[in-house]
């Protein structure tokens, strides 16, 4: 069984989770999912196992080639050991392509996308990248060096994704001394907040030592609530748009530069920083905290079951999809995919037709 099918068994234990979420938070009074919201992160999900399918060969090809031709050592897969100290390296080197992602604005650029929720459920946890795939196989090249099979690369690299679905909820609070030493939900909504105290904070994947060892951990405040989103808002329910947004800014800020070395640090330097020439002739609103909002345009009921019907669609045809590729000669996997890319477009424009009523509001921790 490979990993498209694996995801493909996975997804019903996914949403019998989100079902209990959404239960328990109405149970207790707190709204923690909004429909629109929600189809977008799953659909964006959806969209990025769509190009995993063709993404995943170059990326386990390029590790395998690695681990071919320049390890040091052929280690054993039935090796208990290199089961347990991959599944520990990954995790450490995951910390560093995370940070990575957070700091350098290339890689913000693909990241970016699960961090455009403005809500924090486990809808959240779904809502992946469909382009870090081009850069962030790089960061896991020493496991290679150190001859980690890929079958085992590729497992631990489940693993640690997998464990980090549950952490993603605003229904479990402080886990005492296990958010000392673990991802838990307090350390991950933090990482997701745009407070200023909270920003670019607690990257790690299964453990948070490693944020604890290089200082970039923190504590989650009961008298600050996390307000969740990016400082630049999406403000769209296009899954197409989302994984485009931010390289478009840059090509803008690249294109309209007029040193050549500011073309090039636009790519490499912190997300925001913008050529100080740019900036002036084309300025952004400045990110302002308590005047922040979320995106939730009304929409029409007809809108809304259209655009549940093409999310039931689209999710209906990705599941064959994945579960079938490894059958289908590549030119009919390329027209099913490009027809489940379809629908969520599709999708994601009912969300956006106008309702008689306007709902955007505060957003809140809620």
């Amino acid at each position: 069984m490979n990993a498209a099918q694996i995801i493909v068994l996975a997804t019903p234990v996914f949403f019998i989770l989100i079902a209990v979420e959404a239960f328990v938070g109405w149970r207790r009074g707190r709204s923690v999912y909004r429909l629109n919201d929600a189809l977008t992160s799953v659909g964006l999900g959806v969209l990025s196992e769509v190009v995993k399918l063709f993404a995943r060969v170059w990326v386990i090809g390029i590790y395998g080639w690695f681990v071919q031709h320049v390890s040091l050592w052929q280690l054993d897969a039935r090796d208990p050991w290199v089961w347990i100290l991959a599944l520990i390296g990954y995790d450490f080197l995951y910390y560093w392509q995370h940070r990575a992602g957070h700091r350098i604005a290339v890689l913000w650029a693909a990241h970016v996308v699960h961090h455009q929720s403005e809500d924090f459920n486990l809808s959240t946890a779904l809502r992946q990248s469909s382009s870090g795939f081009l850069l962030n196989w790089i960061f896991y090249l020493p496991l290679a060096v150190l001859g980690v099979p890929p079958m085992v690369f590729a497992t631990v690299a489940l693993i640690d994704l997998l464990y980090q679905y549950w952490v993603h909820t605003q229904l479990i609070g402080r886990l005492g001394w296990f958010d000392r030493w673990f991802g838990a939900p307090s350390n991950h909504r933090v990482h997701h907040a745009v407070n200023e105290r909270y920003l670019d904070r607690n990257f790690g994947g299964i453990l948070m030592v490693w944020d604890r060892w290089f200082g970039t951990y923190a504590e989650e405040v009961a008298t600050e609530p996390c307000r969740y989103g990016t400082r630049a808002p999406l403000r769209s329910f296009n899954p197409l748009w989302a994984n485009l947004q931010i390289y478009r800014d840059l090509v803008h800020d690249s294109w309209r530069a007029r040193a050549w070395g500011d073309r090039l640090r636009v790519w490499v330097m912190p997300p925001g920083w913008r050529p100080a020439d740019v900036a002036a002739r084309w300025p952004r609103p400045a990110f302002e905290l308590e005047r922040f909002e979320r995106f939730d345009p009304a929409v029409s009921s007809r809108s809304t079951v259209g655009a549940l019907l093409l999310f039931v669609a689209a999710l209906g045809v990705t599941a064959v999809l994945l579960w079938q590729a490894r059958e289908w000669p590549l030119a009919d996997r390329l027209l099913v995919a490009g027809l489940a890319v379809a629908l969520l477009w599709a999708c994601g424009a009912l969300l956006h037709r106008p309702g008689p009523l306007a709902r955007s509001g505060p957003a809140s921790a809620s």
